[in-house]
C-alpha cells in the first residue's frame, strides 16, 4: 500500500510538472493567444460578456457587460481599459448590471483623432451611451480618470448619479504633488505615456505596489495597445490633466465613496480629504500598501468595501 501511495504521489507530481511547463511553453512561445486566454478566463469568471454599440452620431463603444440588478457602470484611468475592472467585477455580477466600457480614445472603442476629450465631453458620450443602452439612472465607479469622469458626469446629471465610487480620482489639482506628476513638471517626460516595451515594464511596477503576477511576454503583449495610442494619449493627456473639478463638484450630494491606496505614487493620497470636504455626503477609505489602483491590486477588498458602502446606502434610505 506504501508503495502504491508513493508511486500515485510521484506520477501526480509529474503531471503537475507537466502542466507547469506546458503553461510556461505556452505563455513563452505563443504570448498573444496566451494573453488573449487570459483575459478572457478573467471575463469568464466574472461573468462578463464582450458587447459592442453604435450611438446614432456614429460613435463606436466597446463595453463589458454582466450582472443583474441596478446599473453600476465603471470606469478606468488613463492609459487603461475595460479590462482593468474584470477581476473587481468577479465580486459585484452577483449583485448589480455591471457595465465596463473602453473610453472613446482607448481600448477597442472608437479612437477619433480630432475629438475633444476633456472629461466633460466624456462624460456627455457615456450620457449617450447609457440612453441607447436604456439606462437613465444609475451608479458610478471610476479610478483616476475614470473617477474625474464620473464626477463630471455627476455635476452635468447630479439628478442621474445615485452613487460615487471613486478610486485615486484625478482631477483635484490643489494637493502637493506626487513623484510622478514632479518627473513631469521638472522634466517634461512624462512616464504616464509608453513608446516601448520597457517603458511600459516600468510604469506597470510604478503604478502598483502590490501587483499581481503578470508574465512578462503577456507585459510585452499587453503594451503594445499603449504604444500604439501613443500620439493619441499625449493629446488626451493634456487635456484631461488640465481640468480642475473642483468648484463643479462642490456641494455634490450623491452618497460616495472614496478610496485611495496610501502608497500611490500618481496622485497625492492627500486629495481624497479635499474630494471628502467638497462632497457633504462622501465617507473616506484608505488602503494600507496599496498603490494607484486598488481594484487590481486587491480586488475582493475593493469590491468588499464597496459592497458595505452600498449596504449602508440602503440602511439609510426612509
Amino acid at each position: 500500500m506504501q508503495k502504491f501511495l508513493k508511486r500515485i504521489t510521484v506520477v501526480i507530481l509529474a503531471i503537475a510538472i507537466l502542466v507547469i511547463v506546458g503553461i510556461i511553453g505556452f505563455v513563452y512561445l505563443a504570448p498573444g493567444t496566451a494573453t488573449r486566454f487570459f483575459v478572457g478566463l478573467e471575463r469568464s469568471r466574472a461573468g462578463l460578456v464582450h458587447k459592442a454599440i453604435e450611438l446614432p452620431d456614429g460613435t463606436r463603444y466597446v463595453y463589458l457587460e454582466g450582472g443583474q440588478g441596478e446599473p453600476l457602470m465603471l470606469l478606468h484611468g488613463f492609459g487603461g481599459n475595460k479590462d482593468n475592472f474584470a477581476r473587481v467585477a468577479r465580486f459585484l455580477t452577483g449583485h448589480y448590471r455591471v457595465i465596463i466600457p473602453d473610453h472613446i480614445g482607448f481600448g477597442e472603442s472608437a479612437h477619433p483623432q480630432d475629438a475633444d476629450y476633456s472629461p466633460t465631453e466624456q462624460a456627455k458620450r457615456l450620457k449617450a451611451l447609457a440612453l441607447a443602452l436604456e439606462i437613465k439612472n444609475l451608479h458610478f465607479g471610476g479610478n483616476s480618470m475614470g473617477g474625474q469622469i464620473a464626477l463630471s458626469y455627476a455635476a452635468l446629471y447630479p439628478t442621474e448619479v445615485k452613487s460615487l465610487w471613486l478610486i485615486d480620482t484625478a482631477g483635484i489639482w490643489s494637493v502637493p504633488d506626487n513623484e510622478i506628476r514632479n518627473t513631469i513638471l521638472e522634466t517634461g517626460e512624462n512616464p504616464l505615456l509608453v513608446r516601448n516595451e520597457a517603458e511600459f515594464l516600468v510604469l506597470f511596477d510604478r503604478v502598483m505596489s502590490e501587483r499581481p503576477f503578470v508574465p512578462r511576454p503577456v507585459l510585452n503583449v499587453l503594451a503594445q495597445e499603449r504604444i500604439g495610442n501613443y500620439e493619441l494619449e499625449k493629446r488626451i493627456f493634456q487635456q484631461f490633466a488640465t481640468d480642475s473639478i473642483e468648484e463643479r463638484i462642490s456641494g455634490l450630494a450623491m452618497p460616495t465613496l472614496i478610496v485611495w491606496g496610501d502608497e500611490d505614487q500618481l496622485i497625492n493620497v492627500a486629495t481624497a480629504d479635499v474630494l471628502h470636504k467638497l462632497m457633504p455626503n462622501s465617507q473616506v477609505t484608505i488602503m494600507k500598501g496599496i498603490g494607484h489602483v486598488p481594484m487590481l491590486e486587491r480586488p475582493q477588498q475593493s469590491a468588499e468595501d464597496y459592497l458595505q458602502f452600498r449596504a449602508g446606502m440602503t440602511l439609510r434610505l426612509p
